[in-house]
C-alpha cells in the first residue's frame, strides 16, 4: 500500500512562489496500475518525484508498507529507491555507448548485488522484452522501440516492488506504444508490482484500475476502470510476458 498524504509542493520564493502540489491525499493498492493524468505544469511529475523520493514536499507523508520513506536519511531513501523502486522515462536515458547487458546490469550495480547473481538476472529481463539476441549490441545501435525496450528489462531486472513509467510511450508509434504497453500491464499482473503510469493519454490511462486526474497541483478526479476497461486491459494481458510482437 502507498499512502500519499496531504502532500504540498511549492518552487521558488515570495512573489515567485509556484504552487506544483496542493494538499494532495490518495492511496493505491499493492499491484495495482494507476494513471496519474494532466497536462504539462499540472504537477504530475513532480507528484512521481515526491512519492519515489527523488524531490521532498514541504509538507506531507509518503507512506509505503507503514513506513514514511519521506522519514528516512537520504542514504536510506536511496537504498529503498535503488531495492525497492524502478523507472521507466519517455526519452529511454540508455546509456548509448554501453551494451544492452551493461545497461540493464547497471541497477543490480547500484544496488549492490553480488556479480555472480547479475548474469542470469540480466539474461532474464531481456529474455523477457525480446532482446536477448542484442546482449552485446551497443544501445546507440538499437531502433527507438528496441531502447524502450532496454529500458523496461533495465526497470525490471531487479524486479521492483513499485514500477513508475514516466510517458513511456511517448516517443513511439502506435504499434509500437501498443507492445510497450502489453509489456508493462503484462508485467503488472504477472509480479503483482504496482504500476504508476505519469501520461496525458486518456486512452492509455483507462487500461489501468485507477485513473488520478490531477490540474494546478490538486486531485481533480479519481476515477477506477469500468468493467468494460478492465476485460480490455485484460485482454491485453494475454500476451505472455516475452511474447509480444517483435518491433525493430
Amino acid at each position: 500500500m502507498i499512502e500519499v498524504r496531504s502532500v504540498s509542493k511549492t518552487y521558488g520564493k515570495k512573489s515567485n512562489v509556484f504552487v506544483a502540489l496542493d494538499d494532495v491525499s490518495f492511496e493505491i493498492p499493492d499491484g495495482a496500475s494507476i494513471a496519474i493524468l494532466g497536462k504539462s505544469g499540472s504537477g504530475k511529475s513532480t507528484l512521481m518525484h515526491a512519492m519515489s523520493g527523488l524531490d521532498r514536499p514541504e509538507k506531507g507523508q509518503i507512506v509505503v508498507d507503514g513506513e514514511d520513506i519521506l522519514k528516512l536519511k537520504r542514504k536510506a531513501v536511496d537504498h529503498f529507491r535503488a531495492t525497492e523502486m524502478s523507472f521507466i522515462f519517455q526519452s529511454f536515458f540508455v546509456q548509448a555507448n554501453e551494451t544492452c547487458y551493461d545497461n540493464v546490469s547497471l541497477p543490480l550495480e547500484i544496488a549492490r548485488v553480488p556479480k555472480r547473481e547479475r548474469k542470469e538476472k540480466v539474461l532474464r529481463a531481456l529474455k523477457a522484452v525480446e532482446l536477448d539476441d542484442k546482449i552485446k549490441s551497443k544501445a546507440r545501435n538499437l531502433s527507438g522501440g528496441q531502447k524502450q525496450r532496454l529500458a523496461i528489462a533495465r526497470a525490471i531486472v531487479n524486479q521492483p516492488k513499485i514500477l513508475f513509467a514516466d510517458e513511456p510511450t511517448g516517443n513511439l508509434d502506435s504499434t509500437t506504444g501498443e507492445t510497450i504497453e502489453n509489456l508493462l500491464f503484462a508485467y503488472n499482473k504477472k509480479f503483482g508490482t504496482t504500476l504508476i503510469i505519469v501520461t496525458h493519454d486518456d486512452d492509455l490511462a483507462e487500461k489501468c484500475d485507477i485513473q488520478i486526474r490531477i490540474k494546478d497541483g490538486k486531485i481533480e478526479s479519481t476515477t477506477k476502470s469500468k468493467p468494460s476497461q478492465k476485460a480490455t486491459k485484460d485482454g491485453a494481458h494475454k500476451v505472455p510476458l516475452g511474447h509480444h510482437r517483435r518491433i525493430q
